[in-house]
């Protein structure tokens, strides 16, 4: 009998469609029991987020600051496979999820063991990424496969759509904005990491070490975006470190804090980030072969 542990925390629920479409050909298999564990924090997240709220918890989501976490009951102490699927905010990992990568029950059950990553998130994944694999590590674990779905929109539609459906808690609130959030044709076809899982589940029972997903393309990598979440990535560190200096989260110092970073951020969004595209495209001939290494090293492990 095959173990497999799946963790997740979603806020809209689209990311629980995702898992559940992954793991549809795992079900109902003699030879695999499935373990899912929802994350859930002592002090729920608001969906849709007010305003104020979304941006308030930004510092302490960049600094993967731990929060309480409802105890969870896992029915095994070991398992023979996890996959963890998670949100990005803040080009971090959520918070529910950081915090329980770093709580100590969270490290025993994963210590040791072979770990997916599931993500669903609007286009920019490859800095929460990183910092997922540093908890892993630092949690004995081996990330063995990592699967990353897009909103179907693309990065330049999503800087608004995806934005306005966390507001609105809809993911096309208005005619005139493209529909948010990852396309029900790719969640569907999510089944065939499921498939492929399965089959070496099944296959012997040696513990899994190595990638189980390639050639079916499990990422795809932007190169675009590349450069765009590095420097956005050292931004938020120095803003995170900044505001959890002027105050706690509900501090009228921390919400004047947060006015002067959104006002930074759109005009970071509106001015900087086309011009740096605009760089890139030109100095494309000159950057190919590092924008090459670049992207095969974010592909890893399953590669696209």
């Amino acid at each position: 009998m095959r173990r497999v542990l799946a963790l997740t925390y979603s806020q809209t629920g689209q990311l629980t469609d995702i898992l559940d479409s992954v793991l549809t050909p795992l079900r109902d298999n003699d030879e695999i029991e499935l373990d899912i564990v929802q994350i859930e924090p002592e002090q729920p997240f608001p969906f849709p987020w007010p305003f104020v709220k979304f941006f308030r918890i930004f510092p302490e989501t960049v600094a993967m600051q731990p929060i309480a976490l409802k105890p969870i009951t896992p029915k095994y102490a070991e398992y023979d496979l996890v996959i963890l699927s998670y949100q990005v905010w803040f080009l971090s990992p959520s918070l529910p999820i950081s915090s329980f990568l770093q709580s100590e029950q969270g490290q025993e059950l994963i210590s040791n063991t072979p770990v997916v990553t599931l993500i669903g998130c609007r286009g920019m994944w490859l800095m929460a990424q990183e910092k997922v694999k540093q908890l892993l590590k630092q949690a004995n674990a081996k990330l063995v496969d990592n699967i990353a779905l897009i909103d179907e929109c693309g990065s330049a539609f999503s800087f608004l759509a995806t934005p306005l459906w966390m507001f609105t808690g809809r993911k096309k609130p208005y005619s005139w904005v493209p529909k948010a959030g990852v396309s029900e044709k790719e969640i569907k076809d999510a089944s065939r990491f499921g498939q492929a899982i399965k089959q070496r589940l099944l296959a012997d029972s040696t513990k899994i070490d190595s990638p189980m997903l390639a050639g079916l393309s499990a990422v795809k990598i932007n190169e675009k975006l590349i450069a765009s979440e590095r420097v956005g990535n050292h931004s938020f560190s120095i803003w995170s470190k900044l505001l959890r200096k002027l105050g706690p989260q509900q501090s009228k110092r921390r919400v004047i804090g947060l006015s002067v970073y959104v006002t930074f951020l759109l005009t970071l969004i509106l001015t900087v980030v086309p011009i740096t595209a605009l760089i890139k495209k030109l100095i494309a001939p000159l950057t190919a072969k590092k924008i090459a290494k670049q992207k095969s090293y974010y592909a890893q492990p399953s590669g696209e």
